[in-house]
């Protein structure tokens, strides 16, 4: 059984460019890095779009060819169609198909109004317009001022300030665009600013980073109501989509998974309820780098807890499943969502390298891997699986088959089932139990009813004597009433005599 067990493996050559640029690709762009997957769908436009012409000129062509043998055959007849009329109707065709395919290969035939007011000034904030009410938030408001502050220290801030906000502004025109045709222009720009800031501050990339951060922060809040799960894509389709699946598979065990982690330790369990808030909060943030700094704090509290379990480092074979186990745990909301925004959206150096690159690649590979979960990832068969999935039965239910494995998960399903039994068992004596004690309750009723009759039987058999006590006389109160007081007194002899008063001459 062990030797058909596919597993949860990812060689770390997997998570890189599949150009070989050493670049972490992403399975939104086919494997590619952000670097060779523009490049290369710059070269598939270019050739989509010269083929385009070629098919334009060809159809020209061919129109024309049989235009002019249609005239040949007209010139034979009598009834010829006047000169003036053909002229007429040539040009009109002629400025008709010109301007179709001048509308074809023309991005926009909008055109954001100019701006010539100074960036710094008290009218920093677009003015008034159309789009004022979406960038009238306070999030967006507080990114601008952040963005400004950031800026004045900078020789060329007020020239980088006008340049962002023109292209924001320019952005809410293009609300039609397809979002790669959004993304295409939002990457264009990220390109040519650092390729421009790299050349100012004379090769000091982490100059440049730390100001293209910012950059990035100031666009993408505002632009955040516009560019995330754009109506014209199918990204909310699919959020769906990977929301029911992980619902499905919420009878998925650690065990199955064969997680490194040991939840009965408090701390790997704080660092695994850590892990998920981190993962489900992503979908709060608006900036792409905070949605890759929650993915970062998660994937750290994840290697805590396998450490802690194991009492050593963990490795990358380790890493992956655990992740899938998160996910499954916190089944994030909007999770393709707020992938293809990062993805669309994100600075692309931090996508292609560092720490926030190869987590947010690995979350990209557990997603993909929960789609196409299958039974002989879980060690199942595929009627098991496909029990499991349909409700119809779960891995917590004793199985009918003696069939026994040695692999960790079907271990502890075994160890799981003993336990069922030994509860099962526990019940039936808990009921045995019950009803011993209500039978005793009953018994103890039937006893009370019995002593009661008995008693007030002997009542009935003996009647009480009752007798008129003497009446006292007058003279004898005082003396009753005396011994009454000292009835109780027994050693009232012993008492010396009272005090009797005395005169006190003076």
């Amino acid at each position: 059984m062990m030797s058909q067990r596919r597993g949860i493996h990812l060689d770390q050559s997997e998570l890189l460019c599949t150009k070989g640029c050493g670049f972490y690709g992403n399975t939104a762009w086919q494997g590619l890095c952000s670097k060779c997957w523009r490049e290369e769908n710059q070269r598939e436009k270019q050739k989509q779009i010269q083929e385009d012409w070629a098919l334009a000129e060809r159809l020209q062509r061919e129109e024309e060819e049989a235009y002019a043998s249609r005239h040949q055959k007209t010139q034979s007849q009598s009834n010829v169609t006047p000169f003036s009329k053909f002229e007429e109707r040539k040009t009109k065709e002629k400025s008709s198909k010109v301007h179709t395919v001048t509308k074809f290969f023309t991005p926009s035939t909008k055109t954001p109004p100019k701006k010539d007011a100074s960036p710094f000034d008290a009218q920093s904030s677009p003015s008034p317009s159309s789009s004022a009410s979406r960038h009238s938030s306070v999030d967006s408001d507080h990114a601008t001022r952040e963005f400004i502050d950031f800026l004045k220290p900078l020789k060329s801030g007020r020239e980088i300030f006008k340049q962002c906000r023109a292209f924001t502004e320019g952005m809410v025109y293009k609300r039609d665009m397809g979002a790669d045709e959004l993304s295409e222009c939002v990457q264009d720009f990220y390109q040519n600013l650092s390729d421009r800031l790299l050349t100012q501050f004379k090769g000091s990339s982490d100059h440049v980073e730390s100001v293209m951060d910012e950059v990035e922060k100031y666009m993408m809040t505002r632009l955040y109501k516009e560019v995330f799960c754009p109506e014209t894509t199918d990204d909310e389709k699919k959020d769906l989509a990977i929301q029911k699946r992980i619902r499905a598979l919420h009878w998925v065990t650690i065990e199955m998974l064969c997680v490194p982690v040991d939840e009965e330790i408090p701390e790997v369990s704080d660092s695994v309820v850590k892990a998920i808030t981190d993962v489900i909060e992503m979908d709060s943030k608006r900036v792409p780098k905070d949605k890759l700094g929650c993915i970062t704090r998660c994937s750290k509290h994840i290697f805590n807890a396998i450490k802690v379990s194991k009492k050593e480092a963990a490795s990358a074979d380790d890493f992956l499943p655990t992740l899938i186990y998160i996910v499954l745990k916190a089944n994030p909301p909007r999770l393709q969502s707020n992938i293809q925004y990062i993805t669309r959206f994100c600075n692309p150096s931090r996508l292609m390298t560092g720490e926030d690159g190869y987590y947010f690649t690995n979350l990209c590979c557990a997603v993909a891997f929960i789609e196409k979960l299958d039974g002989q990832s879980l060690n199942l068969s595929a009627e098991e699986f496909d029990l499991y999935m349909s409700g119809q039965a779960s891995p917590n239910w004793p199985q009918a088959t003696g069939a026994s494995s040695c692999s960790p998960g079907s271990a502890a399903l075994n160890q799981v089932h003993k336990r069922l039994d030994l509860l099962t068992g526990l019940g039936e004596r808990q009921e045995r139990v019950m009803e011993k004690a209500r039978q005793l309750e009953s018994d103890l009723i039937d006893w009370t009813d019995e002593v009661e009759q008995k008693v007030q039987s002997v009542l009935e058999s003996f009647p009480p004597e009752t007798q008129n006590p003497p009446a006292p006389t007058a003279s004898g109160t005082a003396s009753a009433a005396s011994s009454a007081i000292d009835a109780d007194n027994v050693e009232n002899e012993l008492l010396p005599p009272p005090l009797q008063p005395q005169v006190f001459a003076g």
